[in-house]
């Protein structure tokens, strides 16, 4: 068996901006294990928020050797470089066992997941600009996270007046801007709130008035994060990249749904590769944020399908 990585560059099909900085192109690893002359693949993003970078991750999963999927768990954190190698074993599985991921899982009927599709953070006319050329869309998110985000989001609404959305604030916020503006979101039919304040200031949130749902995103990793989240969050957004793959993500969300959190599926930008394991998590999740292939120009061969029913689950070409 033989692990290799090598990053990649997927150009974006415009500047995408959060509240910590913008990004022309997505830079992601791709990960091959051979076994027997079989090929499977997983895609990651290093996060630079979690201390990750391209080299940092590169560097963990060439230090593996010889490791089976099994022995994974131990050698490497939760993150980027588990998830990765996690995704490409359970895709060496399904082609050398001829029996699919979601069949491996008992995952039956998969289907198609409307997704949020993400207008990036800009001036409230550029906003509004970017809304209603996607008012067709059914759900929309709107990246937010500083003090003056009230015209912004009145600027999308106008935008789309049909369209759901929700919010990402990705820790830009303080607990008195959140309650400031929590009236306004609910107003103007704001359906969640990701992450208002930062992951390490959020036990302001206990005992907060929360009128509509909060969702954990950097607060919340893998299964340990779960008791943190308590009386803090209403949701949980499961990221593969955090999680440290689709092993740990299943994991969490059974322990999510047994604590009373609802579930997000939620994604760094990326390409389909990436996407296509968290296809199958999504038939759990009440919101489903799996746009980043949307976001981008260019994009694998054999690339998710997304049309008017959302996201479709991969074909065994791409991935599982």
């Amino acid at each position: 068996m033989r692990i290799t990585v090598q990053p990649e560059t997927f150009q974006l099909a415009q500047v995408f901006t959060i509240s910590r900085g913008s990004r022309s192109q997505a830079e992601v690893l791709t990960v091959r294990i051979e076994k027997d002359g079989v090929i499977g693949w997983g895609e990651c993003v290093p996060y630079a928020r979690y201390g990750e970078s391209l080299a940092s991750v590169t560097a963990q999963i060439n230090a593996l050797g010889h490791i089976s999927h099994e022995e994974l768990g131990e050698a490497l954190p939760a993150g980027a470089a588990r998830n990765a190698v996690d995704c490409a074993f359970w895709d060496l599985e399904a082609k050398t066992s001829a029996v699919s991921v979601a069949q491996r899982v008992g995952l039956q009927d998969l289907q198609p997941q409307i997704t949020a599709y993400t207008l990036s953070l800009d001036s409230p006319e550029a906003m509004e600009r970017q809304a209603r050329l996607n008012a067709h869309r059914p759900l929309l998110k709107i990246k937010l996270g500083t003090p003056d985000d009230m015209p912004r989001l009145e600027a999308v609404r106008r935008g789309a007046p049909k369209a759901r959305i929700i919010v990402d604030a990705n820790e830009g916020w303080s607990a008195e801007v959140y309650s400031d503006l929590a009236p306004h979101l609910l107003r103007l039919g704001v359906e969640l709130v990701e992450q208002p304040l930062p992951a390490s200031e959020d036990d302001a949130l206990l005992g907060l008035e929360r009128p509509l749902p909060i969702c954990a995103d950097e607060s919340c990793h893998d299964r340990s994060s779960l008791p943190h989240m308590r009386g803090k969050y209403d949701y949980a957004n499961i990221k593969l990249d955090k999680t440290g793959g689709l092993t740990e993500a299943f994991a969490l969300r059974d322990a999510a749904l047994e604590a009373g959190f609802g579930l997000m599926v939620g994604c760094m930008v990326g390409s389909s590769l990436a996407m296509a394991p968290a296809v199958l998590l999504a038939q759990a999740a009440q919101f489903t944020d799996l746009d980043g292939p949307l976001l981008l120009a260019e994009d694998r061969d054999h690339a998710l399908k997304f049309d008017a029913d959302g996201v479709h689950p991969p074909v065994a070409a791409l991935w599982g």
